[in-house]
């Protein structure tokens, strides 16, 4: 059950550095940042509008179109989930009630470099403009000639973000939490990156921003039998591996021949990608598991909480039933975590390192904050006055006693004025 963890305590306070002197400095740090980690000199970090358009002039149309249908059922799924507001009379005359209302600035973080993941954006974007937030920022870091990548530009605007930013690393994650002159302050952090990103996001929102989850490296978890073809595993395998070297795939079967089938069939596939050499060291701590029964096999899964888990079994159903701790679940042989990552609809941005115990993938409500309302009649109070009286004495608050008391004398003067 073990992950690969990276020791963060030279990274704690490499990160804790950066923050404070952008939030000292601000847009001066910012440029300094820039051209010492990203190897460009900034004068102004907002994107024009200009950029964005000679951006999509050089995404090509298949692309686009791509980009199109991502987003279309991605806005289907989340435009699914949103809450209907909920009234309740608890007791005659106290009426509670409950409605979402959106994040109004929220921070997104795409990161660039090989594998710039426009994906991504779709992710945090569309659900971001669904749930009605009112300002979405977008930082992403630029190339040596500064500029992002035109496909996380295109994305962007089609998504309808509404300002993006070239930074990147540690340095934009303090930007969006602490706001500087050219970089607005958001509410709320959201999206991946490298470790100096991942560790900025948990510092600033120990004090600045809340964010969406923490985060470790990207995992897959499969449980496969007999039937399974071993070409499906293995892909599914390396489809994970490829995030980088801290990835990790495991396979979890009852059936001895597939578990002795795989590593060859792994190694096969992985000689036709161009990513080999990565893949190979994310394998080194990557799993098959031999199990004696399928209730093992579901109480592992259930322990490991895997950030995707793909059920590739003949008796498929039976996990999907016992499943308590998953970040996104993919049933059948023809489900690969890849059409969650990029175009069924459902969030990529998951919980990983065990946290699917506890966090939910980002949905619509990760956008949203739910307030709720009370209003309570003269009657009302009568009715629920004496429970609230009782209850704040035993807990020696005599002040919120005394807000009761004061109401319900006014209330009796008034019932006594009237007979």
């Amino acid at each position: 059950m073990k992950r690969a963890v990276a020791d963060t305590a030279a990274l704690h306070d490499v990160v804790a550095g950066v923050i404070a002197d952008v939030r000292s400095r601000g847009d001066d740090a910012l440029r300094i940042y820039e051209e010492r980690f990203d190897g460009v000199v900034l004068d102004d970090f907002r994107v024009s509008q200009q950029e964005i358009s000679d951006a999509a002039d050089s995404v090509s149309d298949d692309l686009k179109k791509a980009i199109a249908v991502a987003a279309a059922n991605i806005s289907a799924f989340h435009s699914a989930q949103a809450m209907k507001p909920i009234v309740v009379d608890t007791v005659p005359g106290v009426q509670c009630s409950q409605r979402a209302v959106p994040i109004s600035k929220v921070g997104l973080y795409i990161p660039g470099g090989n594998a710039p993941l426009f994906s991504t954006v779709l992710m945090l974007a569309v659900p971001a403009k669904i749930a009605g937030c009112r300002q979405i920022v977008l930082c992403s870091p630029p190339d040596r000639h500064g500029h992002i990548n035109p496909a996380i530009l295109y994305a962007a605007n089609l998504a309808g973000v509404t300002e993006i930013y070239k930074l990147g690393g540690s340095q934009a994650i303090a930007a969006m939490a602490v706001g500087t002159k050219s970089v607005p302050k958001v509410y709320k952090i959201f999206g991946p990156g490298n470790r100096f990103v991942m560790e900025a996001k948990l510092q600033v929102g120990q004090r600045d921003v809340a964010i969406d989850m923490p985060a470790g490296p990207s995992e897959v978890m499969i449980i496969a039998d007999g039937t399974a073809n071993r070409e499906f595993v293995a892909s599914d395998f390396l489809s994970q591996a490829e995030h980088g070297p801290d990835s990790q795939s495991t396979l979890l079967t009852t059936d001895r021949i597939l578990a002795s089938e795989l590593p060859a069939v792994i190694g096969s596939l992985t000689d036709r990608l161009p990513r080999k050499d990565l893949i190979e060291k994310s394998l080194v701590h990557s799993h098959i598991i031999l199990f004696h029964d399928d209730s093992e096999m579901i109480d592992f899964a259930n322990g490991y909480a895997p950030e995707h888990l793909i059920i590739n079994h003949s008796n498929a159903q039976w996990f999907v039933d016992r499943i308590e701790n998953a970040g996104s679940v993919f049933v059948g042989p023809y489900s690969p975590e890849s059409a969650g990552d990029y175009a069924s609809g459902t969030n990529h941005t998951l919980p990983t390192s065990g946290y699917a115990t506890a966090y939910s993938g980002v949905n619509l409500d990760s956008f949203i904050k739910k307030i709720t309302f009370q209003h309570i009649s003269p009657q009302g109070l009568s009715n629920i006055g004496e429970t609230i009286r009782t209850l704040a004495e035993n807990e020696s608050l005599q002040a919120h006693r005394l807000a009761v008391t004061v109401r319900l004398d006014v209330i009796n003067n008034v019932k006594k004025s009237t007979l």
